[in-house]
């Protein structure tokens, strides 16, 4: 009998782990109900069309979604493509650095007051027409580009994008900063961005493939936006406005000679024409680079002396541009790319050390002052004058208004017409006379 009992034990546990699974090694179904086989058979022909309903709904659910995100995908590198093309052919670094000189120039011609909204405004427009004047310089030089070792990655000339799109892009954010500049600032400031535009990309660019004079064409170029910023602030040009446009104007030649000694290999091989071709031993482009670090000397106190800064200015300045003169003449004496590289690391730091004393050490303009004083006058002037004519206005009208009560009482003929029973009321004149 214990063989008997055992084995209808083994037998029974056998059939139990077959209906009800083990939780531990099936746990999804630990809580499931077990259902009779008449039940279960009914569900399972109950639910068998409705799941064969079902597959093909989630399917092309799935295949909406795979489209959706390809898309959305598409879109977003697209979105980052062109973003990159746009901030390699706008040269972002270097419109950064001509905004900042315009900003700078916006500053100085301010008064006491800097107007902030004006002042973004300018930077905005300066921006769109640096991106433009960029733009339009590497569509004019692809093949040229292509030719050198540090533009052949270019967008146009690595072909990531059409010269038509690069022209595009370029004439929209052109025009579209010009405008910004005519309608915030006023016709002087954006009749400079647009000559600006015009002489970099139109004359500049041809002229680097045609004479070494281009240095100096390119030089104007960069004097030009302190101005643009000045006008957008004082609405005219005056002498103390020149002094950070002769800063840029200098500088640049000790900075774009360095660099193209450094790189004269690779401009020669890009067809341009540079002062440091037709000087082999480097001396003729050292001793240019010395001649203008020489005239940027007197720069700071005439700054001091034109009103423009306080006294200290002018010894900041002229430490600064002595260190850079210093570089300058170990170039002389050293012609080599070491001391050319020096000497042009020491310009990259004296142009915002440059422009940081200038606008540390600045004076309000005092024309711009005079102007906005001259201006609320005027307005006082003129609305005092409106307030007048207001006044007489309404003193009119009130003796108008006074003369014809006196003249004719109303009340009179009203109280008598519509009740002649009434007796007829007795007015005194303003003479003192009874009618």
């Amino acid at each position: 009998m214990w063989r008997g009992g055992a084995t209808a034990a083994s037998a029974a546990r056998a059939l139990r782990s077959r209906l009800i699974p083990d939780t531990s090694h099936h746990p999804a179904t630990a809580l499931a109900p077990i259902a009779s086989p008449r039940s279960s058979s009914s569900s399972s022909s109950s639910s068998a069309p409705t799941i064969a309903a079902a597959v093909p709904a989630v399917a092309e659910a799935t295949a909406a979604a795979a489209a959706v995100s390809r898309q959305a995908g598409s879109v977003s590198d697209a979105l980052r493509h062109y973003g990159r093309c746009y901030f390699e052919l706008s040269k972002a670094r270097l419109s950064a650095l001509v905004v900042a000189t315009s900003g700078a120039g916006y500053v100085l011609g301010s008064g006491n007051m800097v107007d902030i909204a004006g002042l973004c405004c300018t930077c905005a427009g300066t921006m769109m027409v640096a991106a433009s004047a960029n733009t339009l310089n590497q569509v004019f030089e692809i093949k040229n580009d292509a030719k050198m070792k540090r533009t052949m990655r270019r967008p146009l000339p690595s072909g990531r994008i059409s010269p038509a799109h690069a022209a595009m892009w370029a004439t929209s954010v052109g025009v579209a900063g010009t405008a910004l500049l005519a309608w915030k600032a006023n016709g002087l400031a954006a009749g400079l961005a647009a000559s600006n535009l015009i002489l970099y990309a139109f004359v500049y660019t041809p002229l680097k493939q045609i004479h070494p004079v281009n240095t100096w064409v390119g030089a104007v170029v960069g004097a030009i936006p302190p101005l643009l910023g000045w006008a957008a602030a004082s609405s005219e040009l005056s002498l103390n406005a020149m002094i950070l446009p002769a800063a840029l104007y200098y500088w640049q030649i000790p900075h774009f000679m360095a660099l193209a000694y450094l790189c004269r290999n690779d401009y020669l091989a890009g067809g341009y024409r540079m002062f440091s071709f037709a000087d082999p031993t480097g001396k003729r482009t050292a001793w240019v680079s010395l001649r203008n670090c020489l005239y940027m000397l007197p720069l700071g106190f005439f700054a001091y002396n034109w009103g423009l800064t306080s006294e200290w200015f002018s010894l900041e300045a002229s430490l600064l541009t002595l260190g850079l003169t210093i570089g300058a003449l170990s170039f002389v004496l050293e012609p080599t790319p070491k001391t050319a590289r020096r000497m042009f690391y020491g310009s990259l730091l004296y142009l915002p050390a440059f422009m940081a004393g200038l606008l540390l050490h600045r004076l309000p303009n005092e024309q711009k002052e005079h102007n906005v004083t001259q201006t609320s006058e005027i307005t006082g002037i003129l609305y005092g004058a409106e307030q007048q004519d207001e006044e007489r206005a309404r003193q009119k009208r009130e003796d108008r208004k006074s003369s014809r009560i006196h003249s004719r009482p109303p009340v009179a003929y009203a109280s008598v017409a519509p009740f002649p029973f009434l007796p007829v009321p007795i007015y005194v004149s303003t003479q003192g006379h009874e009618l």
